[in-house]
This record gives C-alpha cells, sequence and structure tokens, in this order.
C-alpha cells in the first residue's frame, strides 16, 4: 500500500494498516530536528504522507529590508520574530475602494512549475496543492483586520466587490491547478480565535459561506478533496462546511474543541488533520506523556479511517527535542492492525 493509498483508504472511512500521518514543523523546529538527527534531509525519517505543492510564483515574495517581506499582492510581513509566516505591517488598501489595485495574474504559468516537476519526478504521496490566505484571510491582509470587521457592517457593498474579486482570482488559479493530477486542494483561512468565530456566525455566513461554497464545488465537480486549514474554535461550522461540500479539516485543536467527540459524530461525514496538541502536550508533557498521549489518539480517532495524524499545527520550537522525537518514533514506528 503507498501513502497515497493509505490516505485515499483513510478517507473513505475505511481502516488501514496503520493511521496515515504527516508532521509539519516550524523553520526553527526543523533546525533543531535536523541538528539531532544529523540531516538536512528529514523526509526518509518523517516518512510523510502528503506531498505540497502550491500556486505561488517562484519570485513571488521579495525581501524589502532585512527581516521583511513583500508577497505578490504587495503586502509587506515582518517575519524578524515569526520566521515562517509573520506579521502584516502595512495596509495595502486603507480606504473602502478598489480602483487603482492591479492584481496578480492568478494563471501565470509560473506558479505551475513546480507542480509540473513534482508529477515529472514522481511520487507516492498523496498530493495536495494549497491556496492559503484564500479569502477572509487574504482580505484583511491587505486591508487590516480593523477595517475589514468594520466593512462588514458599514461598506457591505465594497466587502462584497473584494470578496467577490478574491474567490473569482483563486477559481482561476485553482481551475489551472485542476489540469494537474492533484489529489485534492487545501484552502487556508482562519476563522476562529480561541474563544470562537472572529466574526460571528451570522456574518460568515453572510459573506463566507457562499464564496467557499463557490471554490468548494469546483473542487468537487474535477472529482477531488477539498481540505480546509482554519485555525481556532470553529467546530460551530461542521455541518455548514460538510453542506458546502468539505472533505478534510485542519488542524483539529484539542484546545479549543472537544476532539474525541467530534471525530465520533462526524465519522463517515468528515475527515480530520491534525489533533495533536501543540499548546500542551507537545511543549509540557513528557516523553512518556506524549507517547501515551498520541497512542490514544491513533487507537481512538484513526480507528475506521477519517483521520491523518498530525500535530495540530506546525510544532513549535519550544517543543523539548525529547518530546519530538517521541512524537515521530510513537507515529511513524506503528505496528500495523492484524
Amino acid at each position: 500500500m503507498t501513502r497515497r493509498d493509505r490516505i485515499m483508504k483513510s478517507l473513505r472511512f475505511e481502516d488501514t494498516d496503520i493511521v496515515p500521518w504527516h508532521l509539519g514543523f516550524t523553520q526553527p523546529c526543523k533546525a533543531k530536528l535536523r541538528e539531532h538527527y544529523g540531516t538536512n534531509d528529514l523526509d526518509p525519517i518523517l516518512g510523510n504522507h502528503i506531498a505540497g505543492t502550491g500556486a505561488e510564483l517562484p519570485d513571488g515574495w521579495q525581501e524589502v529590508r532585512p527581516g521583511f517581506w513583500r508577497d505578490e499582492f504587495g503586502v509587506v510581513w515582518d517575519r524578524t520574530i515569526d520566521t515562517d509566516i509573520g506579521n502584516p505591517c502595512e495596509c495595502l488598501i486603507p480606504e473602502p475602494t478598489l480602483k487603482g489595485y492591479d492584481w496578480p495574474d492568478p494563471t501565470d504559468a509560473q506558479r505551475f512549475i513546480h507542480v509540473k516537476e513534482l508529477f515529472e519526478k514522481g511520487t507516492d504521496k498523496f498530493v495536495l496543492a494549497d491556496f492559503g490566505f484564500s479569502l477572509f484571510e487574504r482580505a484583511w491582509t491587505m486591508r487590516g483586520m480593523d477595517k475589514i470587521l468594520m466593512d462588514m457592517i458599514e461598506h457591505e457593498e465594497f466587502l462584497d466587490e473584494f470578496l467577490d474579486t478574491i474567490t473569482d482570482w483563486n477559481l482561476q488559479a485553482v481551475r489551472r491547478m485542476l489540469e494537474f493530477p492533484v489529489d485534492a486542494i487545501e484552502f487556508g483561512d482562519d476563522w476562529g480565535s480561541q474563544r470562537g468565530l472572529i466574526m460571528g456566525p451570522a456574518l460568515w455566513r453572510r459573506f463566507i459561506k457562499p464564496r467557499i461554497a463557490r471554490l468548494y464545488g469546483e473542487v468537487r465537480k474535477a472529482g477531488r478533496k477539498v481540505f480546509i486549514h482554519s485555525c481556532g474554535d470553529v467546530d460551530e461550522l461542521f455541518d455548514e462546511l460538510v453542506e458546502v461540500g468539505l472533505n478534510v479539516f485542519n488542524p483539529f485543536q484539542p484546545e479549543v474543541m472537544d476532539t474525541f467527540a467530534l471525530a465520533k459524530k462526524y465519522k463517515g461525514s468528515l475527515a480530520f488533520w491534525g489533533g495533536i496538541s501543540t499548546q500542551r502536550l507537545l511543549p509540557y508533557g513528557t516523553p512518556a506523556e506524549v507517547k501515551a498521549g498520541i497512542t490514544d489518539i491513533l487507537k481512538r480517532i484513526g480507528a475506521g479511517g477519517g483521520y491523518i495524524a498530525a500535530p495540530a499545527h506546525a510544532t513549535p520550537k519550544d517543543v523539548p527535542i525529547e518530546n519530538l522525537v517521541a512524537m515521530i518514533d510513537t507515529i511513524t514506528k506503528q505496528k500495523p492492525r492484524r
């Protein structure tokens, strides 16, 4: 059974010989692992089941001054502290108008060179094309979080135009991506905080739901799977996400939702990717507690398919190396089910 086969079977909610996994790490955490294992190539050690790709331009990020990077949309990100993502530090669209803004070309052939190379090289992994900052996140990074939330009340017509334009931009790129034999499209769009939806359910339904329905529908029409990465306490949306075509939810944070209860409730209709605590278990548990906790997750959530084991987010740098090794060993050295 290939790694792709294992994930496909799990997403059909069928038992697999072992639970599939994909372990992600922040850059500082990767550096710690490379030093520990004495190699820059962690893939043979991790045995991850997903090959990630995307539609970003090769030169889409430009360092404009030390630690500050401009993305292809014109947003400048401060990466002096968070070297993985950073924080937008300039308002690109200060007024509620798109007049004068030139969008990058979503179908530029350069976006898909590495996708073509991935398939030419070949892989036995499940191929997932990531579209990060796909709607709400793209809007607030360009306009500012405070302004976007105020736009939901004070400038609805502008926000409809803005979000429709972002949706149309993504649809063009997604259609081009779907010309390749990718297995799934993942949309990144954080809607939640630790305490619930950032904009609340009514405004989410008004501004977000109809547009993600268009995006998810395009992918499902092509016979591919739909993934979403949305941090925070957003489980109140699961029924509606299934309704509009979602197959897999990530990161599935045990700090903000009852992962065991939700996995049981949605078995057969929604799969999960994540679920291993990055706020409690990994940074503060002992290696023995990490092993026991992950073993319990693999047994209780992984049984019957519908689960890809992983930390609930890219593993942060404060996780002790002993706990990282305990996680990797517990997941990669699973004993096949009889």
